[in-house]
């Protein structure tokens, strides 16, 4: 009888009889794909052009019921096993060597109840299919910043996006899962049942279960926000960044502005504030005046913009299939050594598409309660002062990151 050599959980090499596999095939409504399958290699693939694992089974998954059958047959056969979401996945562990890929991608409906605000997402859904479906009713969430992000990759380890100052991140917005468990058991976690792993999703991450589907809390945003960048040149980085570093510090939780390092078209190197304000356009040109008056810069593109186009106005900037690597540190404020060390070192990147970034954090952020979810870096803070009516003194902190090579951050 043919078999077929997999890795199983611990790491050994074990033979699999090919009827096994034939019969895991014949019970899913997707497909079962094996190395030597035509659509094996584009299965496999995802965003970051860095990985190059090759799973012994993938099995594309067209609903839940698909989950709980792979879950299962993994446990029968004690088999490595990896979950692929929405195909972003920066640090590759969505794709297994030697073991079976449970593959989402196929799931990602989006289901918006206007009323209620909130929507049903699917685990294989990316963000940009999010948007496009809340946006029809004028409704958003916290979702991140490049639109073929997954969701559910983005949400389990946190979630940050450009409406997190205001309304949170996306882990705080999350109502409730639908997740398959290590025992082949589909269950629903929320704050009341299964309290603990609903707990446990909201940040930690990984190996929880398979959750193919998320409850998010929807918001009241857009169609238009105010959003754009300003742009200063290199020569005054070190001037605009330390501006933008005390600014930042005062923001109302509705405005939201990063600071990136990046080098332009032309091959000039330059420091790009990005800013969304999620209010009234008349307030949000008050807030933004001294920013777009620094300077001044040499660009400035703020002004009212579909939400759905300001979120994806990152996407060139990370296209699928580079090698991207990167690392980040949480900073309380952005000191004058960080400014002096960030602007020497951009000077001298070796790549155009090397990119520094300074990610602002605080607002709603830092008013969750450490213990309320398992995302609890330096940016939670159970001390917050009353809110005045204008921008709130010390609410922000950033998340610094970088990348080097032929990969972007």
């Amino acid at each position: 009888m043919a078999s077929l050599q997999v890795k199983s959980r611990t790491g050994d090499l074990v033979l699999l009889d090919e009827s096994a596999a034939e019969r895991l095939g014949a019970e899913l409504r997707g497909e079962l794909l094996r190395p030597d399958d035509q659509a094996y290699d584009q299965a496999r693939a995802v965003w970051n052009g860095l990985i190059d694992h090759r799973p012994a089974l993938i099995a594309r998954c067209s609903g839940a019921a698909d989950v709980v059958q792979a879950v299962t047959f993994a446990r029968e056969h004690d088999l490595l096993v990896s979950v692929r979401g929405g195909g972003h996945n920066i640090a590759g562990k969505a794709v297994c060597t030697g073991g079976l890929m449970i593959d989402l991608s196929p799931m990602r409906g989006v289901a918006v109840d206007p009323e209620r605000c909130t929507a049903r997402v699917e685990g294989g859904a990316t963000l940009k299919e999010l948007d496009r479906a809340t946006q029809a009713s004028g409704l958003a969430t916290t979702a991140g910043v490049v639109t073929h992000t997954g969701v559910a990759g983005l949400t389990l380890g946190g979630g940050v996006g450009r409406l997190a100052r205001r309304y949170g991140l996306a882990c705080d917005n999350l109502r409730a899962a639908e997740v398959v468990t290590a025992d082949g058991r589909m269950v629903r976690a929320d704050g009341s049942d299964n309290a603990d792993l609903f707990w446990g999703l909201r940040g930690a991450g990984a190996n929880f279960g398979v959750t193919t589907s998320f409850e998010f809390q929807l918001h009241r945003v857009g169609p238009e926000v105010l959003g754009g960048v300003v742009v200063h040149p290199l020569g005054k980085a070190k001037a605009a960044l330390r501006f933008y570093g005390e600014y930042s510090l005062s923001a109302p939780d509705e405005l939201s502005a990063d600071a990136i390092f990046l080098t332009s078209p032309d091959g000039d190197p330059m420091l790009a504030i990005s800013v969304c304000y999620v209010g009234s356009v008349e307030e949000g040109e008050r807030v933004l005046q001294p920013l777009r008056r620094f300077g001044p810069p040499l660009v400035d593109e703020i002004g009212p913009v579909a939400y759905t186009e300001l979120q994806a106005a990152a996407d060139a900037f990370f296209p699928t299939g580079l090698r991207y690597y990167w690392k980040s540190h949480f900073l309380e404020r952005i000191a004058d050594d960080a400014v002096e060390a960030t602007v020497d070192h951009f000077a001298r990147v070796p790549s155009p598409r090397s990119l520094i970034v300074f990610q602002q954090y605080g607002g709603a952020v830092s008013r969750v309660d450490p213990s309320a979810t398992a995302f609890r870096p330096g940016t939670r803070s159970t001390t917050t002062s009353p809110r005045p009516s204008g921008p709130a003194p010390g609410n922000s902190r950033h998340r610094g990151s970088g990348s080097s090579g032929g990969g972007t951050s």
